[in-house]
């Protein structure tokens, strides 16, 4: 897990490069005023941080970003699975997210499901998507 406050830095870093820089999410959607009352995930590698989540109050994971470089090294699975791992402890037996269209199997594979139809969010087709805890 990391610290909103002590690990801003990094995480804002990761977070800009991927939804603001590289997919153009304008940056007042990106920053919606929950990261102070979220669980933030960074992944690093070899010291360095290059992925980050969050799991906010509700139960919602979102926020998922791998740098470009870094993106099919389990980084982003990890992630997830340490975001799924701390939503079961404090006891949501459903996670939910809202998954980019283009990344619905890689969230498939992390045993999610997608519910409902495709929609626009920030210019980006999304879906929505469940997991339920065995």
């Amino acid at each position: 897990m990391a610290d909103w406050l002590a690990d801003y830095a990094e995480l804002s870093r990761i977070r800009e490069a991927v939804f603001v820089i590289e997919q153009s999410v304008p940056a007042e959607l990106e920053w919606d005023g929950e990261d102070s009352e979220a669980i933030h995930f960074l992944a690093c590698e070899d010291g360095y941080p290059v992925g980050t989540a969050r799991l906010l109050k509700d139960g919602h994971i979102g926020r998922v970003a791998v740098l470009k470089d870094w993106r099919g090294l389990k980084a982003g699975e990890q992630l997830v699975s340490a975001a799924v791992k701390e939503a079961e402890r404090l006891g949501f037996t459903r996670q939910y997210l809202s998954a980019q269209v283009h990344a619905k199997r890689f969230y498939e594979r992390l045993g999610f499901q997608a519910e409902g139809a495709e929609y626009l969010d920030a210019g980006i087709l999304h879906v929505d998507m469940f997991r339920d805890s065995e």
